[in-house]
């Protein structure tokens, strides 16, 4: 590991404090680091609408060392701010401390930013790297980068199967799940901002897609299915989906959990309309019942591990890698 990557990673271990109050913005870590190699300053983007980890790094810095900030280097996770917005840019901050070097992890993609803050930067005689753990800073952001890229939320499905790939027990519900990975579950619904059942499951389960397991915020619960309208100006004409995206990207909405049932997740998986896709699977088997959904070509396994004696396996769409 390099330097820059060792102050990086730091960057990173800051700014997954602000999981749970950045949101809407990124979580963002910065990390000042004097000629010595000893870190005078640090902080992150602790709530939207407060100061941005930059802001928060200079002033934790004591008064003894700010003389040391002229060869200085700040490390920050995400392309440091060039507008005003709640708060003032952070490029004009980083250029008025006068610091020798800026190292960013990843550009962000925001239309107000993308590449503007570096620019600004660079023209003030800064000097400035770009991309130092550049994939790991983008996943800590997923669902601000693919909002901001693709205009749509971070879309998860997720569901549970037997070891023999159903859903459920003839057409019946099936407690696949155990106390601890519903836990997980709900852990997950804290962390996203909607989640979606089809109309078939919201009836015949009535799910109450809450956090009660965790704490936090709820997510936006939303049921999709046919004669079933979801906003004002839905046309029932016309594919769902892509009128259900261009909503949640009005609404702001930045990530989306779907949970079923099968037709609903295999409409989402037809249309290439997922990031990710999480498997819970249970070692018992049942002689009939709703086959869990194909699984695309593109995706690619993350990771698979034990929890509670169930499997959980994690993959991401090789077509729209953050």
């Amino acid at each position: 590991m390099t330097t820059d990557e060792r102050f990086m990673h730091r960057c990173l271990q800051l700014a997954r404090n602000g999981m749970q109050n950045a949101k809407p913005n990124p979580m963002v870590g910065a990390v000042i680091v004097a000629a010595d190699g000893r870190i005078i300053g640090e902080g992150y983007h602790v709530r939207c609408g407060e100061g941005h980890a930059e802001v928060n790094a200079f002033a934790s810095v004591k008064p003894e060392d700010e003389q040391l900030l002229h060869e200085a280097t700040i490390y920050v996770s995400l392309e440091p701010c060039s507008h005003y917005g709640k708060t003032p840019p952070c490029a004009d901050l980083i250029i008025k401390k006068g610091v020798r070097r800026c190292v960013v992890g990843c550009v962000d993609p925001f239309a107000k930013v993308k590449g503007r803050g570096i620019k600004k930067i660079q023209d003030a005689g800064i000097e400035v790297t770009v991309g130092v753990l550049e994939a790991e800073c983008r996943k800590l952001n997923k669902c601000f980068m693919a909002y901001n890229e693709h205009h749509r939320p971070y879309i998860l499905l997720k569901w549970a199967e037997t070891a023999n790939h159903f859903i459920d027990d003839h057409g019946k519900a099936l407690a696949i799940s155990t106390a601890y990975t519903r836990m997980l579950s709900h852990k997950l619904r804290a962390e996203n901002d909607a989640i979606l059942v089809g109309r078939v499951t919201d009836e015949r389960e009535n799910p109450q897609l809450n956090i009660r397991d965790w704490a936090g915020k709820s997510p936006r619960r939303i049921v999709i299915g046919s004669k079933i309208k979801l906003f004002e100006g839905m046309d029932m004409q016309q594919p769902v989906l892509p009128q259900l995206m261009q909503w949640l990207y009005d609404e702001k909405c930045q990530s989306l959990i779907v949970e079923g049932g099968r037709t609903t997740l295999q409409s989402f998986i037809d249309a290439g309309l997922w990031d990710e896709i999480r498997i819970e699977t249970a070692p018992i088997t049942v002689d009939d019942g709703t086959k869990a959904p194909e699984m695309p070509k593109e995706a690619r396994l993350v990771s698979r591990k034990e929890c509670d004696g169930n499997i959980i396996s994690v993959w991401e769409n090789l077509n729209f890698m953050i």
